[in-house]
Formats: C-alpha cells, structure tokens, sequence
C-alpha cells in the first residue's frame, strides 16, 4: 500500500518538472516583455537596443503561447490532484507544482 502512495506522489513531481522543459518559452517570453516594457519604463532593466518593433507584436505572439501552456498545465494540475492526491492539500499542491515547473527555467537563468 505504502508503494502505491508513493507512486501517486511521485508522478505529480515528475510531471511538472517535465512540463518545466517546455515552460520555458512562456517563462522567457513574459520575461522579455516585462523586461522591455514596465520595467524599463521604471528603470528596473534596461530596453533591448535593437526592440523597436513596439510591444503590440509581442503581445500577439506571448498572449496565446502563454494561455495555451497555463491550460494545459492548469487541466492537468487539476487531473492528477483530483486522481491521484484527492486528500492533499490545496495551497501547498499548487505551491509546489509551480515551483517545479519553473525549476527549469530558474535553473537555466542561474548557470546559462
């Protein structure tokens, strides 16, 4: 019985680092945006030398990539809770999925 428990606690964690891989164009591409948009206008960061397209482009290319990945890591985030963590809870589930998620990418940020 304990091996089953484990299993189902496992495939959650190896989902969302797996979903982390492809995570990375959304997590770079709101990165980008932000980068060359609000925070620049803050004086945060500073504009890419070379953007002079305006942000309506971006925003019609990040919009529907970002949607698309946060449905489908949404949909099955719920699937697999429901299925196979249906007593775990909720606040500490959510946490941890998206924090494996954008291990990845936190990951290629610091030693890229």
């Amino acid at each position: 019985m304990k091996r089953a428990r484990l299993w189902k606690s496992c495939v959650p964690v190896a989902a969302n680092l797996l979903l982390g891989v492809p995570a990375v164009v959304p997590a770079f591409l709101i990165w980008y945006v932000l980068s060359n948009g609000p925070l620049a206008e803050l004086g945060w960061t500073q504009r890419e030398p070379t953007e002079n397209d305006g942000m309506w482009l971006w925003l019609v290319i990040v919009v529907p990539v970002v949607a698309c990945f946060g449905g489908l890591w949404t949909l099955l985030n719920l699937w697999m809770r429901r299925r196979l963590l249906a007593g775990a809870p909720s606040g500490p589930y959510w946490s941890l999925a998206l924090t494996l998620t954008l291990t990845p990418y936190l990951l290629g940020a610091a030693f890229g």
